[in-house]
C-alpha cells in the first residue's frame, strides 16, 4: 500500500471526532484542564494532514520499515554489528589497563618513597612529593603526585596513658580522639 491509496482527509477527520469525543468524557471525569490537554491532542491529526506532515511521516515509517526488515533477514549486517562490538571492547580494554598501569606505577613509587622515609616524623609529605617529582621519577608518577594527596607518613606508635589519667579525662577527649582518629588515616 502506497501514500496514495489512502485517503487521508477522511482519516485525519474521524481521528480528530473520536479524540473530542473522548475528550467530552474527560471533561465529564477530570475536569476542565485534562479536557484542554486532551481536546490538544485532538487536534494533530487533522493538523498534520493540513501542514502536509503527513506524508513525511508516511516516508519516516516506510524507511523504518524497510531498514528493520533488511536490517534483520541481513547476514552482513549482524557481522558488521559484532565487528561493532569488538572494536568498542578493545577500545576500552586499552583504555582501561593504560590507567591501571599508571595507577600501579605511581602507587609503587609512592610506596618506595615512605619506606625510604622510615618511620622518620621529618620528612613529611612535601619531601615525598619532592621525591615523587624529582629528576628520577617517571611523568606519570609526577602526574599522580601532583593532582593526588600523598600518602601520610606513619607515626611512632606512643605510650598508653595511665589508668588514672583516663578516669580522670572528662568525655570530651574520647570526642577529640575519634576526631584526631580520622584526620590521621585521612592524612590532614
Amino acid at each position: 500500500m502506497s501514500y496514495g491509496d489512502i485517503w487521508w482527509l477522511p482519516l485525519t477527520t474521524g481521528l480528530t471526532v473520536l479524540g473530542f469525543l473522548l475528550t467530552y468524557a474527560i471533561y465529564r471525569r477530570s475536569g476542565t484542564r485534562p479536557a484542554l490537554r486532551a481536546a490538544a491532542v485532538s487536534l494533530l491529526p487533522i493538523a498534520a494532514y493540513l501542514t502536509g506532515a503527513t506524508a513525511m511521516l508516511w516516508k519516516v515509517g516506510v524507511a523504518i520499515g524497510e531498514f528493520g526488515t533488511g536490517f534483520a533477514f541481513s547476514t552482513t549486517k549482524w557481522v558488521g554489528i559484532g565487528v561493532t562490538g569488538l572494536a568498542i571492547a578493545l577500545f576500552l580494554a586499552a583504555g582501561g589497563r593504560e590507567a591501571r598501569k599508571l595507577s600501579r606505577k605511581s602507587r609503587k613509587a609512592a610506596r618506595g618513597q615512605q619506606e625510604d622515609a622510615g618511620l622518620d616524623d621529618g620528612a613529611g609529605s612535601a619531601g615525598r612529593r619532592d621525591a615523587l617529582t624529582g629528576a628520577g621519577a617517571t611523568p606519570a608518577t609526577r602526574a599522580m603526585a601532583t593532582t593526588r594527596t600523598p600518602v601520610p607518613a606513619t607515626r611512632k606508635p606512643e605510650a598508653a596513658p595511665a589508668k588514672a589519667s583516663r578516669k580522670a579525662a572528662p568525655s570530651d577527649d574520647d570526642d577529640l580522639k575519634d576526631i584526631e582518629d580520622i584526620l590521621r588515616k585521612r592524612g590532614i
